[in-house]
């Protein structure tokens, strides 16, 4: 399979604590890829880094055959990288349709310059294309509605909506579930498969068990920064070095 992903001796110290550890990471195109592991593992470390928004100790990271390592954020997104967080990062007080608007790209696949410049100009493909995040994520009839009132499930699918308009080839979501009801749990996996069905890459960091298993064609898991098993869901489920990370090693 081809890749679209490739982290090398990927690192990042704070002193002495390796939060990522010379992680080495292969996603294959068109494919949802988990990446699980305890809490302090190296998960979010590990998006941080491919986003160019915390410098890297060691090691490189390459987007579709390309080195992207030394990278800015901005450029990280221009080269085709979308993201969610952990922590909600909307523009509360802008309205759904708004926060679409920021992230949207031109035709040519290039971030308009100047807020209001793109606010004024209005072009029917951006906006067409607004109109199709707003059907995804199932915020139509929210598009006036400031981000800041919205729920948080319906706030969690602004985000990914957001991501999604930037026009990326490689998705990373940083527990896109956290605080959804069961409902909107099966919601999200829907949303994750037909982004696949598009051709869309997707790395997924996530606590929710049902929907890693559900949703990933493999899985990676951390542990104090470094991976330990990689697999398909059902060798994930069996590996015994992954169940003494996450319980504990029996006496």
């Amino acid at each position: 399979m081809l890749q679209m992903l490739e982290l090398k001796t990927l690192s990042k110290h704070f002193g002495g604590v390796k939060a990522v550890d010379n992680l080495d990471l292969s996603i294959g195109k068109g494919s949802i890829f988990g990446v699980i592991g305890p809490n302090g593992s190296g998960k979010s470390t590990t998006i941080n880094l491919i986003c160019g928004l915390m410098d890297k100790t060691t090691g490189g990271v390459f987007l579709d055959g390309e080195d992207i390592t030394k990278h800015a954020p901005h450029q990280v997104v221009g080269a085709g990288i979308g993201r969610t967080f952990q922590n909600i990062r909307l523009f509360p007080g802008l309205t759904v349709w708004q926060n679409l608007w920021v992230a949207e790209k031109d035709g040519i696949g290039e971030q308009k310059t100047g807020f209001l410049k793109r606010w004024l100009s209005g072009q029917s493909g951006a906006r067409e294309a607004i109109q199709n995040q707003l059907d995804f994520a199932n915020l139509s009839d929210k598009r006036d509605i400031l981000a800041g009132n919205l729920s948080f499930g319906e706030q969690r699918r602004l985000e990914l909506a957001r991501a999604m308009a930037t026009t990326p080839k490689l998705l990373l979501l940083d527990e896109p579930a956290a605080g959804m009801n069961q409902a909107e749990i099966k919601q999200l996996e829907g949303r994750l498969r037909s982004l696949k069905d598009t051709g869309i890459t997707i790395m997924l960091v996530e606590h929710v068990m049902e929907l890693v298993m559900g949703v990933t064609d493999r899985i990676a898991v951390l542990n104090f920064g470094q991976k330990i098993a990689e697999g398909t869901p059902t060798e994930i489920q069996n590996n015994q070095a992954v169940q003494d990370a996450y319980l504990g090693k029996a006496d």
